[in-house]
C-alpha cells in the first residue's frame, strides 16, 4: 500500500524528540511507574498551563469526563445535557457514570451545541451541562454558564480536542466546576499512549477524584467508597511534562496553519466554518461539502488524507439506541458533509497550499 504523499497526522517525535528521551530513562532509572514525581509535576504543571487550580491525571480522556460526574455526585436518574457531534465516548462517559446522555443540537455556525437547544432540553432530571469544544473551537461558554445558573445545573466541560483554548478571553475549562482533558497521542498535546487529566479548582473535588481514580482509596488497601483504576502513569506523565513545554509554539503552527487555509480556500466550492473565536487552537480544520466521497476521492487520487470527525451522530449510534435519544437534525446534515484535512504542527506550509489546490479542483 503506498503512503499518502501528505498523510492526515503525523505524532512522530520531532523538536521534542531529546527532551522526552531524557524524560523516560529518569523514569525507568529511577523506578517507579505509577503514583509518583513525574504525575504530581505534571499535574501542577499542567494545571498552571490551563488556568486551574490542580489537575489529577487519569487513564483516559474517557475516565476524566465520567470520574468528574461522579465527583459531583451525578449518576443513576440524572441527566447530563451534551452535544451529539463529538466522539462517542463523551455520551459513553456519561453512561459510564450511570447517567442518561440528553443531547442538545449543535449551532450551525459554531459547531458546537447551542446553549437555546440546551436550555429546552433540561428538565427535572437535568444534573449537568457537558459542552464539547469541538476541533479545537470552543463552545458558546458565557451563554452556557447563563443557562446552568438559571436552572442550577453543574458544568463539566469536554476539553478533550481544547488544550489552551480560550472563549471570551477566558481559559476553556475555568468555566464550570471541573474539565475533562485527553492525551491521546493525536491531542494537541499527547501521549506516547493513552492519558487523560480533570482539571478543577475545588481543593475538595481534587481530593474525591484522587481516591475515585485509585479504586476510592484514602491510604493504602482502605477503600472508603466505591472507585476505580485509572491512573496516569509515570512514563506517560513525564512525557507529556517534556512535550508541555513545546504545546504553545505548536498551538501557533496550528493557528497559522489554518489562517493559511482560510486564505487558500477562500472562494472554494465548500463551506469552511467559522472561527468564532481567537481562541480556537485547530485541533482538526474541517470544511463542509454535500459531494463528500467525491471530495475525499479526488484528494486521495492525488494523495492527501483525509478523515471524517465524525460520520454518525452519537445519538444515532446503536450504543445510545436504549437511551431514547432526540432527534438533532442540525448535527445530521453537519455529519453528512463534514470532511477533516491535512493540519498538524509539522505540517509544510507549502503542503496546506497542495491540499487547497486539490480542494477547489476536486470539490
Amino acid at each position: 500500500m503506498t503512503a499518502p504523499r501528505v498523510p492526515f497526522n503525523d505524532v512522530r517525535l520531532r523538536e521534542d524528540a531529546t527532551a522526552v528521551d531524557v524524560a523516560v530513562r529518569r523514569v525507568i532509572d529511577r523506578g517507579w511507574f505509577v503514583l509518583g514525581p513525574e504525575l504530581e509535576q505534571f499535574e501542577a504543571e499542567f494545571a498552571a498551563a490551563v488556568g486551574s487550580g490542580t489537575s489529577v491525571g487519569v487513564g483516559t480522556g474517557t475516565d476524566a469526563i465520567a470520574l468528574a460526574l461522579r465527583a459531583l455526585g451525578i449518576g443513576p436518574g440524572d441527566e447530563v445535557i451534551t452535544a451529539p457531534l463529538s466522539a462517542a465516548y463523551t455520551a459513553l462517559a456519561v453512561m459510564m457514570a450511570g447517567a442518561r446522555p440528553v443531547f442538545a443540537d449543535i449551532d450551525d455556525e459554531r459547531l458546537t451545541v447551542d446553549p437555546r437547544a440546551v436550555d429546552a432540553a433540561v428538565t427535572p432530571r437535568t444534573a449537568a451541562i457537558l459542552p464539547v469544544h469541538l476541533y479545537g473551537q470552543a463552545a458558546d461558554m458565557p451563554a452556557i454558564a447563563a443557562v446552568a445558573e438559571r436552572h442550577g445545573l453543574a458544568i463539566v466541560e469536554d476539553c478533550c480536542q481544547a488544550h489552551l483554548a480560550t472563549c471570551a478571553g477566558r481559559a476553556v475549562g475555568t468555566f464550570g466546576a471541573a474539565a475533562a482533558y485527553s492525551f491521546y497521542p493525536t491531542k494537541n498535546l499527547g501521549a506516547l499512549g493513552d492519558g487523560g487529566a480533570i482539571a478543577t479548582s475545588d481543593a475538595a473535588l481534587a481530593d474525591r477524584l484522587r481516591r475515585l481514580r485509585n479504586g476510592g482509596q484514602r491510604t493504602r488497601y482502605h477503600h472508603d467508597e466505591f472507585g476505580v483504576n485509572s491512573r496516569l502513569d509515570e512514563l506517560q506523565a513525564a512525557s507529556l511534562r517534556a512535550r508541555l513545554a513545546f504545546l504553545p509554539e505548536w498551538t501557533r503552527k496550528r493557528r497559522a496553519l489554518a489562517a493559511a487555509y482560510r486564505a487558500a480556500l477562500r472562494g472554494a466550492p465548500v463551506r469552511v466554518p467559522a472561527e468564532m473565536d481567537a481562541g480556537h487552537v485547530y485541533h482538526l480544520f474541517v470544511v463542509r461539502t454535500p459531494e463528500r466521497q467525491r471530495l475525499q476521492d479526488a484528494l486521495r487520487a492525488r494523495g492527501i488524507d483525509t478523515l471524517i470527525h465524525y460520520p454518525v451522530p452519537i445519538p444515532r449510534q446503536p450504543a445510545l439506541a436504549s437511551e431514547a435519544p432526540s432527534v438533532c437534525p442540525v448535527a445530521d446534515r453537519a455529519c453528512a458533509e463534514l470532511v477533516s484535512l491535512p493540519l498538524y504542527p509539522s505540517l509544510a506550509p507549502e503542503a496546506v497550499e497542495e491540499v487547497a489546490a486539490a480542494v477547489r479542483a476536486g470539490a
